[in-house]
């Protein structure tokens, strides 16, 4: 059995004697399949899609992989197994509430509303420019005044302070004309499902559907969200280093919602991730913004950003968790300060009777941190919707990693001793890293870049603890720390990982499963290299981990162990077969679903096509492999899992079809030419036909592509996973 498949059965709580399924260089011979990966086939709890490349778990004896795969042509469509059917819930632009559907749905929650109904929340994280602008007319309804204003502003080079425009300036109806139309399209929705008679589930439109935008609050300032925690004092004070946004601790909108998840009383948890190209992320030693007009807006062909700046916003109102209850039409929000700020992809909430509440969440950046929060308080009833009061007071830490798989929790505290990580955890590894710390002048925002040692040495020195970088008392201090928490965590020696982007619990065992999608560096930062590794111990791992961590003790206790239990890649690099894991859910059996993001904008992980939907069975012959289970349209992300009650069926967010080349037309296609691995070893070639752009969902050519949620279910109406 190889390593792979052993630390795959070791994360789905499988002893690796049990089971003796082929890895794909299989023992089978030639014209054996019938004998070894066919016969494995059959047991499957159903028939995979078929992937681009040749894996364990298709079946086929190497010829017929060669036969099989040396011919492909992808699809714009939702490809699922034989015996299921994808059928589309809702789409960007139908109606909700009092708006629409907004743009780039990602994060799904299912919240039952009695056996036959039950409301879906959504996250709405950002424009993809170039296929919104092409549909906005058509989908909306009206038209967009993009292209003026794209020439008004070319004089400027596309980029404006609208924070310096007077009142009466003429380009403000083009401003809001285009910035209005962004924000509405970005935020969480709410809205109402009703069981379908044949399984799966419809749009039923209800009272409680709603929509909380950009700019809920801006006009209506009951509409305004909410903050608890450390952070509103902040908020608050009337001295401060930066900006006042003039609102107080009350917060104009939620953008940049990615991930999330849910509480046992109900609530649903949106996490803002990135922020940053909406809104100053830097802040002062104090907490507090920059001025808006340092993040200004840009508006020309392929570039919208920073469209804040049309508002005033404060930047540092943004990247927290938000809660809200579905159930409740009234409820505008509310953004946990205590769970610190930082660009949210993750959440996973352990309520125990009798202990306090944990939030494990991650910062997806290269080299971002794993979190966890500690109540003050304890939960007396898991199910009690005075919970969410726990959220407001607690400690915030951040993981520290051991190569010898411990690891502890440090607590971002004012007393928390500075202890950085070294750049030559980097070099030597050859990789050229910086390590980016608080600016050492504390009278400016943001962090500055160490290349050596002994420039963090004597930072270190200079400031020995996180009281001395963020300076004042109390809660104002608590805040600064958590509002700042990156720099924070990269100051007490928090591990950089690799972009954590998502976090659940195990309902077998009770440990975290964290999927890390992308171990690459960039220019601010990278993982860890003596953590994150490739299978055959490389540096720099492009394709992504799973990680399994376990405490090791009471939650007081704040130590740990960690195992690395998926990685992906080519099959025949050591990789399970698919690239860059993101969203994670878990079933009631514990087995494990997965959904890939690998980037529309780089030809580099071409190799494994469309975005997709993966299982990882805990038990049974398919127990340590990795079946297809769904392909995405072309060039989109397949994200938010969310099984419903019964199991029946299973949620999917399709984002941003047709990101890279727009709508598709006839015509616009392209070959690729790939040298693929087969069972045996043997290499051949393969040609494959790709469309450029999408149609998806209409399928029609030239109809422009929408992001959507479709719901996946079995034809028979039975459960997704037969026994």
């Amino acid at each position: 059995m190889n390593l792979r498949r052993r630390q795959l059965l070791a994360l789905l709580g499988v002893g690796a004697g049990t089971l003796a399924a082929p890895s794909l260089r299989s023992s089978a011979g030639p014209g054996s399949a019938s004998q070894g990966p066919r016969a494995a086939a059959a047991a499957l709890p159903f028939e995979p899609v078929l992937a681009p490349l040749p894996l364990a778990s298709d079946g086929l004896a190497a010829s017929e992989q060669r036969s099989r795969y040396g011919r492909l042509a992808l699809e714009d469509r939702v490809v699922v197994p034989e015996g299921f059917r994808a059928d589309l819930l809702l789409a960007w632009g139908d109606p909700l509430g009092d708006s629409r559907v907004g743009y780039n749905n990602d994060f799904l929650a299912l919240t039952p509303q009695g056996p036959e109904r039950a409301l879906l929340t959504i996250n709405f994280e950002y424009i993809s420019e170039r296929p919104w602008l092409e549909g906005f007319a058509q989908v909306v309804g009206q038209p967009l005044p993009w292209s003026e204003l794209v020439t008004a502003l070319a004089s400027r080079g596309g980029r404006i302070d609208c924070t310096a425009l007077a009142a009466a300036d003429p380009l403000w109806p083009l401003l809001r004309g285009v910035a209005d139309q962004a924000m509405t399209d970005l935020g969480i929705g709410v809205a109402t499902l009703a069981a379908s008679p044949g399984g799966g589930w419809v749009r039923s439109a209800g009272p409680l559907d709603r929509r909380i935008t950009g700019l809920s609050g801006l006009s209506r300032p009951e509409q305004r969200l909410k903050v608890s925690g450390p952070a509103a004092a902040v908020f608050r004070r009337s001295q401060r280093l930066g900006y006042d946004d003039g609102l107080g601790d009350r917060v104009i909108g939620t953008f940049a919602n990615c991930a999330g998840g849910t509480t046992p009383w109900g609530t649903v948890l949106s996490a803002e991730e990135n922020f940053q190209s909406l809104v100053c992320e830097p802040v002062f030693a104090d907490g507090s913004s920059q001025h808006p007009r340092e993040r200004p807006l840009v508006c020309r062909e392929g570039d919208l950003e920073g469209l804040g700046n049309v508002y005033g916003l404060a930047g540092n109102k943004y990247g927290w968790m938000v809660e809200i209850d579905p159930a409740d039409r009234a409820d505008p929000g509310t953004k946990h300060t205590a769970l610190g700020r930082f660009r949210h992809e993750a959440v996973a909430v352990k309520a125990v009777e009798g202990s306090p509440l944990v939030v494990y969440s991650g910062d997806d950046r290269r080299g971002g941190h794993l979190y966890r929060f500690v109540s003050a308080g304890v939960v007396r009833d898991p199910l009690d919707p005075r919970n969410s009061a726990l959220f407001g007071q607690g400690r915030l830490e951040v993981a520290r990693f051991s190569a010898d798989g411990t690891g502890r929790w440090i607590p971002l505290l004012p007393s928390t001793p500075l202890d950085p990580f070294m750049p030559s955890g980097f070099g030597a590894a050859g990789l050229p890293v910086p390590v980016m710390l608080p600016n050492p002048d504390r009278l400016q925002p943001g962090g500055v870049t160490f290349t050596a040692d002994a420039e963090v040495q004597a930072y270190a020195q200079r400031f020995p603890s996180l009281t001395a970088l963020y300076p004042g008392g109390g809660e104002e201090q608590q805040g600064a720390i958590l509002i700042d928490a990156h720099l924070a965590a990269n100051a007490v020696g928090a591990t950089p990982t690799a972009r954590p982007e998502d976090t659940d619990l195990d309902p077998v065992t009770g440990d975290l499963l964290i999927a890390f999608t992308s171990g690459s560096p960039d220019a601010e930062g990278g993982a860890d290299p003596a953590m994150f590794q490739g299978p055959n111990g490389e540096t720099s791992w492009p394709h992504g981990f799973v990680m399994r961590l376990s405490e090791a003790g009471p939650v007081a206790d704040g130590r740990f162990r960690w195992r690395m239990v998926v990685t992906g890649g080519e099959p025949w690099a050591g990789g399970m077969g698919f690239t860059n894991p993101d969203n994670l859910a878990l079933d009631k059996a514990g087995n494990l679903w997965v959904v890939t993001d690998r980037s529309m904008g780089s030809s580099a992980a071409d190799l494994f096509g469309n975005n997709s939907c993966w299982l990882l069975p805990r038990q049974g012959a398919a127990a340590g492999k990795a079946l297809c289970f769904a392909t995405g349209p072309m060039e989109c992300e397949l994200c938010g899992l969310a099984l419903d009650p019964q199991e029946r069926s299973l949620l999917l967010a399709v984002q941003h079809p047709g990101e890279a080349n727009g709508i598709h037309r006839a015509g616009m296609e392209e070959f690729q030419a790939f040298t693929l691995v087969d069972r045996d070893g043997g290499r051949f070639s393969q040609l494959r036909q790709v469309p450029l752009g999408s149609n998806w969902p209409a399928g029609a050519p030239g109809r422009p592509p929408r992001p959507g949620v479709v719901v996946i279910r079995r034809l028979d109406g039975s459960a997704l996973l037969k026994a």
